[in-house]
């Protein structure tokens, strides 16, 4: 029987149920246990592919091309497995699932009702997860916190699952936030007693509490938090924050949680759990190593979980490569104002992400410039190869007209342009070129070093492509077409022959890398940033020794 684990929130958001929900399913596999992990999102929408990243962060794809919440990124480094559809569910998707059904005559004229029609779905869509998955335990993360009127037919189905599939084959953790008071030095746990006993009040009793807080948790209020909210005190699990975002399931692991659960499912470890590899990369993530500066150009840096999977793929590489990658957060759009040059200047590779529409375009191509002029590492990804290839188009055509129809629908030189099997498409929600796609790679190439087999299979979200019209002369001017679709058609990866490091890809490669398997072009791009760092400090310390000499 499939064994279920519900993660709900309390007090606030944003306390790390996805960060928990992820380092516990690592917990249960590094037992011999096959995991996966399920999001339930409270917003209307169907999926993120149509929000702002200011309001939801980044869309994270799928190897199927579901577009879902960034906590699936969390979900997929922590458990090294690769996620499908049925890992990400909205409110969206169970509304407009129920109503179809309605309008089609499935309920044969009955009134349709949050209960049970709604919770039924909900119920319906958790069950696909192990029948897809093959998983033996799955771990369901519900969305926002408790009280949310939004959430409140999920936590319904929930309660009715305990009925459906047994007491014995689920368990809910509440993740809540002590709060520390300043002024008497003191964690409070009042929050967590109110929000355990909102859950309470909806027929759900949580079988383990993690106790969230910037500062250590005595055992005095473990035992005040088990004493008011009915749970064994073991069950109490503290968890306070770390510097090291990989720490966490080591002290889940220090705390028991892994233990405990399964004594709870009448479950014996199949293999004792070996956390050498993940303690090396945390000990190294707190290790001095060389900084290096990387500059992210990008258009929502305001919020930078618009770039979680990017970020983390730098940490990732950064560790193999072994320097310590400081991140210049710039806005291309200010880049266009003449502002934060200086630093950009300063920065020993460049990263330009993804992104839609026109704004800050220009200043993303002044990065793709800068970092080509000056033999600056670059990484271009998804829009960040587009700009690439704009400005190398600019160049070479003598014509600063030379455009993507995504900015300039009448541009003369179209390097970029939409691709065939979009045009005539309406609706913007999941059209896309989305999922995984082979590309085969050129030996000898920078993208073919780095990856070093003649093919892989990466993730794509993208409307537009490379004009193979204009294939041939940039190739003569110095661009090499490194990764292509195996019937050549799409290019996949192009680079600058002449320089140390400028790749793009037409790809996400950041939705790949793993903690303790870095991205291939990462990886590479970060070689390239530490041999141009140091060379810089060597010609920096060479020109003070001189200096001294002539003084």
């Amino acid at each position: 029987m499939t064994k279920y684990i519900f993660l709900t929130g309390g007090v606030v958001s944003s306390v790390g149920k996805g960060v928990t929900a992820a380092a516990l399913g690592k917990l249960l596999k590094s037992r011999g246990f096959a995991v996966s992990i399920q999001k339930l999102d409270p917003y209307i929408n169907v999926d993120p592919g149509t929000m702002s990243p200011y309001q939801h962060g980044e869309v994270y794809v799928l190897d199927d091309g579901a577009e879902t919440d960034l906590d699936l990124g969390h979900y997929e480094r922590f458990i090294d497995t690769n996620l499908s559809r049925v890992c990400n569910v909205t409110t969206g998707q169970i509304y407009s699932e129920v109503i179809s059904q309605e309008r089609r005559g499935d309920f044969l004229g009955g009134t349709i009702q949050v209960i049970p029609h709604i919770t039924n779905e909900i119920k319906q869509r958790i069950g696909l997860v192990p029948r897809d998955t093959g998983a033996e335990v799955v771990l369901v993360e519900v969305g926002g916190t408790v009280g949310d009127i939004e959430s409140l037919p999920f936590l319904e189905a929930l309660r009715q699952m305990r009925s459906d599939v047994g007491k014995e084959n689920t368990f809910f953790i509440h993740v809540t936030w002590l709060p520390h008071i300043g002024a008497t030095g003191e964690l409070k746990t009042k929050p967590t007693q109110h929000s355990v006993r909102e859950l309470r009040s909806i027929g759900i009793s949580p079988d383990a509490i993690i106790a969230r807080s910037d500062y250590p948790m005595g055992e005095d209020l473990r035992e005040k938090i088990a004493l008011f909210c009915d749970v064994e005190p073991k069950a109490v699990i503290p968890l306070t924050t770390t510097d090291v975002l990989y720490e966490v399931p080591l002290l889940l692991e220090r705390e028991g949680l892994g233990q405990y659960v399964l004594s709870r499912f009448g479950l014996q470890e199949r293999r004792k759990p070996v956390w050498d590899e993940w303690e090396q990369l945390v000990a190294k993530d707190r290790t001095r190593r060389p900084s290096v500066k990387i500059a992210l150009v990008g258009k929502y840096i305001e919020l930078k979980d618009a770039y979680m999977s990017v970020r983390e793929a730098v940490r990732h590489a950064s560790l193999a490569v072994g320097v310590d990658a400081e991140i210049l957060w710039l806005h291309s759009a200010e880049l266009e104002k003449g502002k934060g040059w200086q630093e950009l200047e300063t920065a020993d590779g460049v990263i330009v992400p993804g992104g839609f529409g026109s704004r800050g375009i220009e200043g993303k191509i002044a990065a793709a410039r800068f970092a080509r002029r000056n033999k600056v590492p670059y990484l271009g990804l998804c829009l960040g190869m587009q700009v690439m290839v704009i400005e190398f188009g600019r160049d070479i055509l003598g014509s600063e007209d030379t455009n993507s129809t995504e900015f300039d629908r009448n541009t003369p030189h179209p390097v970029i342009d939409l691709m065939p099997e979009q045009r005539g498409i309406g609706n913007m929600g999941g059209t896309m070129r989305l999922g995984v796609y082979p590309c085969v790679l050129v030996p000898g190439s920078h993208a073919g070093e780095a990856y070093g087999v003649p093919q892989v299979n990466e993730r794509h979200r993208h409307r537009f492509e490379f004009n193979n019209n204009y294939r041939e002369v940039m190739a003569e001017h110095g661009m090499a077409f490194s990764g292509l679709s195996p019937d050549e058609r799409l290019v996949e990866i192009a680079e600058i022959t002449d320089h140390p490091f400028m790749v793009g890809s037409q790809f996400h490669p950041e939705f790949l890398s793993r903690p303790n398997r870095p991205h291939p072009l990462f990886k590479a791009f970060l070689q390239a940033v530490a041999e141009r760092a140091a060379r810089r400090n060597t010609a920096e310390a060479e020109e003070e020794l001189s200096d001294r000499a002539a003084a």
